[in-house]
């Protein structure tokens, strides 16, 4: 391994060439770059850990370069800048910019070595500060048994490159969790990029994956660099998007359209899935299954189950103080805390949205302002709203009901969504639900479930 990658940028091919020859014997690993087009492509390309920067350069110079990235840079690549020429005007400017130091030519070899070791030092201390803030921001919130399993798994996940398949319910916090493993990793200080796969569209995934060649225009694999490429909800990735992907995984490298050479991948991949897409590991499965079989193994290496909030219920005390003083924060909303009948009354909900559900209570609560203090009154006319009789079984909140309005809750719910699967067909949903057909009709109309748009076909 390389004492560090080095970007050498300088329009003298003399300069270049000494430089480069010298930072070789020393054991680094270096490239260079005769202009700015070059120094943007290979700086994407390949995460150099410090770059050596000439200012005076035709058409574009180091100035004008570095101002723009220090408006993009968000990992904190160190950069030095060197001059033959420059002034103090010129070098207050870089500093201001974010240059860690400043040489002139011609160059004294020992000086810029010890140049080079003092800007990859400033380097790694800017990536380990950057590695605890971003852990910081992404340490999910609880301190239940159920939570400090998946965190210390996760934990564990860091010492390896593999894959990771994240399980877990829609809105139970499994980016976060991606987050926090990118966070604990030695890849802190790289991107992590979201790729929202149900935004990915079949006409035009590969510019969106891969990006073009002309105009240097960046695909999510490149923008993820040596970092973490998160895809949200593998099962909604079009076919021909898993079909490249998983030509990524088994080659290493990827094209920008209208190019011919390949370029490395180096991300690591992490991705979130509903439970379910567990089925197809090792059994026989329908082709119509959304989720490719190969490319669900080699995304499953490693495998974390991320629990619904209803599994650590006890820590949605914790979870309430948290959003609201994060909401405070981020929106300016109006402080309020909740009561402990509040408190205790959402301990026993059932939270078919998860944490991305209670957040989004704590936000219409704060935005809807009174009292300091969240009344049970008050939270229970929130959930009365968000509660409709066409959501999913799972989404009803039955708990607030007597066992009789809890139990015709329940079989309105059972029978209109039966219904539905059964394309408003009685004569079928009679068959799939085991009652006889008059009982049935009795009660249908005593629920006050609507079948006079469907058929009483069986077919």
């Amino acid at each position: 391994m390389s004492a560090g990658r080095i970007l050498v940028v300088d329009d003298e091919a003399d300069i270049r060439g000494l430089v480069k020859e010298v930072l070789t014997d020393e054991g680094y690993e270096v490239e260079v770059a005769a202009n700015a087009v070059e120094a943007r492509r290979l700086r994407t390309q390949s995460m150099p850990d410090l770059i050596l920067l000439d200012i005076w350069m035709p058409e574009v110079d180091g100035i004008t370069l570095l101002r723009e990235w220090s408006i993009t840079d968000h990992g904190g690549c160190p950069v030095i800048m060197m001059s033959g020429h420059g002034t103090v005007e010129t070098a207050v400017e870089a500093t201001r910019l974010g240059a860690v130091d400043f040489v002139e030519k011609p160059l004294s070899i020992a000086k810029l070595l010890r140049v080079v070791e003092k800007g990859l030092e400033a380097g790694r201390q800017q990536r380990m500060t950057h590695r605890r803030l971003a852990t910081a921001a992404a340490l999910p919130v609880g301190k239940s048994r159920a939570l400090q399993t998946l965190r210390k798994q996760l934990d564990q996940f860091t010492a390896s490159d593999a894959p990771v398949l994240l399980l877990g319910e829609s809105g139970s916090g499994r980016e976060a969790f991606a987050r926090y493993l990118h966070g604990q990793s030695a890849r802190a200080a790289s991107p992590f990029v979201v790729l929202v796969a149900s935004a990915l569209r079949e006409r035009d995934f590969e510019l969106t994956l891969f990006g073009r060649g002309e105009g240097d225009e960046l695909g999510l694999l490149e923008q993820a660099g040596e970092g973490t490429l998160f895809i949200n909800e593998l099962a909604d990735l079009p076919e021909e998007a898993q079909r490249a992907l998983m030509g990524v995984l088994e080659s290493g490298y990827y094209s920008r359209l209208g190019e011919s050479s390949s370029r490395p991948f180096r991300a690591r991949i992490v991705v979130s899935a509903e439970p379910r897409v567990m089925r197809r590991i090792g059994t026989l499965e329908p082709a119509s299954s959304s989720v490719r079989r190969d490319l669900l193994g080699r995304l499953s290496g490693l495998i974390a189950q991320v629990p619904p909030l209803r599994d650590y219920a006890e820590d949605i005390p914790e979870l309430l103080r948290h959003y609201v003083d994060q909401l405070v924060d981020a929106e300016g909303l109006p402080f309020r805390r909740f009561g402990v009948a509040a408190q205790n009354r959402l301990r026993n909900y059932p939270w078919p949205g998860n944490v991305q559900e209670l957040r989004g209570l704590v936000r219409r609560l704060l935005v809807a302002g009174g009292t300091e203090e969240i009344s049970l009154g008050e939270m229970e006319k929130e959930l009365a709203r968000e509660s409709a009789q066409t959501e999913t079984l799972v989404k009803q909140d039955l708990l607030a009901l007597s066992l009789r309005e809890a139990r015709e809750h329940f079989e309105r719910a059972y029978l209109q969504q039966q219904l539905q699967l059964c394309h408003g067909k009685v004569g079928q949903l009679a068959k799939r639900v085991g009652m006889e057909r008059t009982h049935l009709y009795r009660k249908l109309r005593a629920l006050g479930v609507d079948f006079r748009g469907g058929s009483e076909d069986d077919v």
